[in-house]
């Protein structure tokens, strides 16, 4: 959880001019679906961003269900 606040400081807070709480509130969230889900890869998720980790972990769970 630590990392995750220490890069969206880094990569989205102190990179940027908020209007107001809204506009920040609004880029944060924007940052979090567009951009970390999809483009931050984890070393604890074998090189894989949160999106890929999910998609394999349903696959592999929904097969584990058929069977």
């Amino acid at each position: 959880m630590e990392r995750l606040i220490r890069t969206i400081k880094e990569v989205e807070v102190y990179l940027s001019a908020y209007e107001d709480f809204r506009d920040c509130y609004e880029n944060i969230k924007r940052f979090l679906n567009d951009v970390y889900k999809h483009k931050c890869i984890h070393l604890s998720l074998g090189y894989l961003t949160p999106l890929e980790f999910e998609y394999d972990w349903i696959r592999q769970n929904m097969s584990m269900e058929i069977k």
